[in-house]
């Protein structure tokens, strides 16, 4: 009777591989990958199918909170973070009409960011990972910042990417999903660090216009307005050195030493502005357009030299909160211009902080299986992270000359 039964089950599997075969079963179910974002003062979420498909998203800004409060404050972000997150992770799994048992792995930002913020996202991702017997890919942030543009665009490896926001400033080919090769950082602040502390000097938040704008869309909107652009003279910052790295310290000094010497000589007290400040708003946004614009030239150049970036696949991606920067981008376009390369950038909302960024960085690796961690006491937060493989000392040493690019205002 047994070898009977035993005949019968491998006459049914023959017959089930034959018919799996001819007619093969379509699979309508899709992976689906939840991204959470905590580095530092938005509480992110989104989930994305392995069809691309953005299924939902969330954001919880604290903007206008540190606005108030004259900035970032690391208590108050995480806090913030604590309250948010799991109402965001379930109006995002709401929207999406799913549960967390639908998910197939979670992914989260842990390096680098504020330690206070990304404790808290890694904490709710374990907690959930836990309890729903998930998996959960760990997300560099800038590293997810850097590929969410191939969410939008059809853009293959490698390619050369500039980031820009309030934390970071840097110069990297992609070469795929887990390969970076760094060309060039900031050696002390970013853009966007600059941008909000001289808008707060400025005062440019007692403007009711941009009372509720981050310092960076205050001085974009206030350079627009510029009738002399040309007034206040600014410096090129590292024009002497040689390589890819960025400084926006020097640049913030002689913005503010400009200001003071116009609130003396206009005797300006209290709330008020100086006269010139659109003028020297624009001088700023301007100086810091020609540094970028330099390095960038630099970097293009270097990328050329070592065969970096194919010469059918010359393509810059500009990403982070400051590729918002309407100005920042076009001066950037015309570069591209001048050098026959292809210019990209995510929507506004994806330059910023945001959990499709995570979702979608978290999507590319689960594609190819790396990082997919089920250990999940391996896993924890990084204050500081640097973006893959070091190339910067290379690029000092190829000592590449080179003619600013002129960008008329």
């Amino acid at each position: 009777m047994n070898i009977l039964s035993n005949k019968c089950k491998n006459i049914y599997k023959s017959k089930e591989k034959f018919l799996k075969n001819i007619y093969p079963i379509k699979k309508y179910a899709t992976h689906k990958i939840l991204g959470i974002e905590t580095s530092c003062d938005d509480t992110g979420c989104a989930i994305i199918n392995d069809k691309n498909e953005l299924l939902s998203e969330s954001l919880h800004s604290q903007n206008l909170i540190h606005l108030r409060n004259g900035g970032i404050i690391p208590d108050v972000a995480q806090d913030l973070h604590k309250s948010n997150i799991e109402p965001i992770v379930f109006n995002t799994l709401q929207k999406a009409n799913l549960s967390v048992t639908d998910i197939s792995a979670i992914a989260v930002t842990l390096k680098p960011g504020l330690p206070l913020s990304l404790v808290v996202g890694m904490k709710y991702a374990k907690h959930l990972a836990h309890r729903y017997n998930k998996p959960i890919i760990p997300i560099h942030h800038m590293e997810a910042h850097a590929l969410v543009t191939r969410l939008q665009y059809d853009i293959p490896f490698p390619y050369l990417v500039l980031l820009i926001s309030g934390g970071h400033c840097l110069l990297a080919v992609v070469e795929d999903v887990n390969k970076f090769k760094l060309l060039g950082e900031s050696i002390d602040c970013a853009p966007g660090e600059i941008f909000d502390k001289v808008a707060r000097r400025m005062k440019l938040k007692n403007v009711p216009e941009y009372s509720k704008l981050s310092g960076g869309q205050a001085v974009e909107l206030a350079a627009a307005k510029a009738t002399n652009p040309h007034m206040f003279k600014l410096p090129l910052p590292l024009s002497e050195y040689k390589d890819c790295n960025f400084s926006f310290n020097g640049l913030k000094t002689s913005v503010l030493l400009q200001h003071y010497r116009k609130e003396v000589q206009h005797k300006v007290v209290a709330d008020d502005l100086i006269p010139e400040v659109n003028d020297l708003c624009a001088a700023m946004l301007m100086a810091t357009s020609r540094h970028l614009i330099h390095r960038t030239q630099r970097a293009m150049e270097f990328c050329h030299q070592k065969n970096l970036i194919t010469k059918d696949n010359k393509i810059l991606v500009v990403s982070g909160g400051v590729a918002c920067n309407d100005y920042i981008y076009n001066a950037l376009s015309i570069l591209c211009k001048e050098t026959n390369y292809k210019i990209f950038r995510p929507s506004h909302k994806l330059c910023t902080d945001n959990g499709v960024m995570i979702a979608w960085n978290g999507l590319e690796k689960w594609n190819r299986n790396i990082d997919v961690v089920s250990n999940l006491d391996s896993l924890d937060i990084e204050a500081t992270s640097p973006l893959g493989q070091s190339l910067i000392s290379d690029v000092t040493n190829a000592k590449i000359p080179i003619k600013l690019l002129k960008i008329k205002a």
